[in-house]
């Protein structure tokens, strides 16, 4: 199960939809998650109450069609993986919500199965098989 936060500027709801769409479906695509195990926080900053900063770093230029994409999931896929999901989410925010490639940042961070408690206050893959 990922966590997926979506931050994005200038963004109104459907732009916001429209990555998230991108990135639940590269994770379906690539990195073997199931369709129906989406949990997403997306947010659109205006640049004056909420901002989000870039800068040209590794020769990459980003503007104001920054979007961040941070991934928490547990640890297991491959550098393979990783790399087309990376790729697959660009694509995708291109063709969805007309976001360039080049201005999609994504993070993954990677846990083990005690760091989730999906609800109840269980750990719930500590005591049941991965999904």
């Amino acid at each position: 199960m990922p966590l997926v936060r979506i931050d994005a500027l200038g963004t109104a709801g459907a732009r916001l939809d429209a990555l998230g769409r991108a990135v639940h479906d590269a994770l379906v695509e690539t990195a073997g998650f199931p369709p129906d195990d989406r949990f997403q926080i997306l947010t659109g900053h205006d640049g004056t109450r909420s901002a989000l900063r870039y800068d040209d770093h590794l020769g990459v230029h980003r503007d104001e069609g920054i979007v961040y994409v941070a991934l928490t999931m547990r640890a297991g896929r491959t550098v393979e993986q990783k790399t087309a999901l990376y790729r697959r989410i660009a694509e995708l925010a291109q063709e969805y919500a007309g976001t360039e490639p080049r201005n999609v940042f994504i993070t993954l961070t990677e846990n083990g199965p005690a760091d989730w408690s999906l609800g109840n206050g269980e750990a719930q893959y500590v005591t049941s098989a991965p999904s």
